[in-house]
């Protein structure tokens, strides 16, 4: 799911399904199929808040696994082995 519907189903609770367009324009719809009017600027600053809390959890989970792994005694090329995605956390 895209923050953009996250966002929407956020704000927006009484949605139940978006329809997404071609041109990146969102239909919410409630239950009964009726369309719910949504805030643009509202579901694009409540996407960049999903967005930032995600990538902030992410780097946290991050580095835990990096801490762990030093408290096991490997080396940043061993931990680079098994993961090198945690490059710009040693």
């Amino acid at each position: 799911m895209s923050f953009k519907h996250e966002a929407i189903y956020n704000l927006y609770p009484n949605v139940t399904h978006i329809v997404e367009n071609l041109d990146d324009t969102f239909i919410a719809l409630d239950i009964n199929e009726e369309e719910v009017t949504i805030n643009m600027d509202d579901v694009n600053t409540k996407a960049i808040e999903l967005q930032t809390a995600d990538e902030n959890e992410q780097d946290t989970l991050k580095t835990n696994k990096v801490s762990a792994y030093r408290k096991n005694g490997l080396t940043d090329e061993e931990i680079l082995a098994i993961d090198s995605s945690l490059e710009e956390y040693l």
